[in-house]
């Protein structure tokens, strides 16, 4: 853009009465690259609107694939595996099967992009062993020198930490420690999957095979017509 305005300037001779910004501009190159984009572009793609939860999905996509990215002849099993790191931001289930899967996922229910591009994830933070209402983003590498209690942990009429023990994660791993150790808490057991896996009932009590092909064929499903009540 800024050559083309030198250019322009140097062609013609403009004085201060009659230079417009409308005279050395030109948003062709601009035009033209945005055009390329959504036009060619492997990851610019129509819609899929079917249903409500395929536009929502569709919406909170995250690929692996694209200029600048992954091949998925050459994408190893490494790449594609669940990660400790995508607690909270990156579903483990929804993934399409076949060739893309591992490389194309979706956000967690709870998951937002910061302001450099990282995802990060919600917990309500644990001070003096009462858990406060007060919720803190966290990217995976600040996770990591945070002991993280589960949603599912039983508290007390003043928001403390029941038991003598509790599972937290720390580092990747699951433990067995003493709840004054807990640091941070989950917002809820929702937070781990996607929008669309978490409308599955029972979701805990699926094979995780059978949950990854019933999130995808809810978003198949045709709307009536004329919508009624079920």
């Amino acid at each position: 853009m800024e050559k083309i305005v030198k250019e322009r300037m140097n062609l013609f001779d403009f004085s201060a009465d009659t230079m417009t910004p409308g005279k050395i501009v030109s948003a062709k190159g601009l035009v033209g690259l945005l055009k390329d984009f959504f036009g060619r572009s492997q990851l610019s793609q129509f819609m899929d609107q079917i249903n409500p939860i395929s536009e929502l999905t569709h919406k909170r996509r995250l690929s692996c694939l694209g200029p600048g990215g992954l091949n998925r002849e050459r994408a190893g099993f490494e790449v594609r595996d669940v990660h400790s790191s995508h607690y909270g931001r990156i579903c483990p289930i929804e993934t399409p099967e076949g060739q893309n899967i591992g490389l194309i996922t979706s956000l967690s229910s709870y998951a937002k992009i910061n302001e450099f591009g990282f995802i990060e994830t919600p917990y309500r933070i644990v001070k003096e062993d009462v858990v406060t209402d007060e919720i803190e983003y966290m990217t995976a590498d600040f996770e990591e020198d945070c002991v993280i209690a589960q949603a599912s942990v039983p508290l007390d009429d003043f928001n403390m930490l029941k038991g003598d023990i509790c599972w937290v994660r720390h580092r990747g791993d699951a433990l067995e420690v003493d709840p004054k150790t807990a640091t941070h808490m989950d917002v809820s057991p929702m937070q781990l999957v996607s929008v669309v896996a978490a409308l599955i009932p029972f979701l805990e009590h699926d094979d995780a095979n059978r949950a990854l092909m019933g999130s995808n064929m809810q978003r198949q499903a045709v709307p009536l017509i004329k919508t009624e009540v079920p």
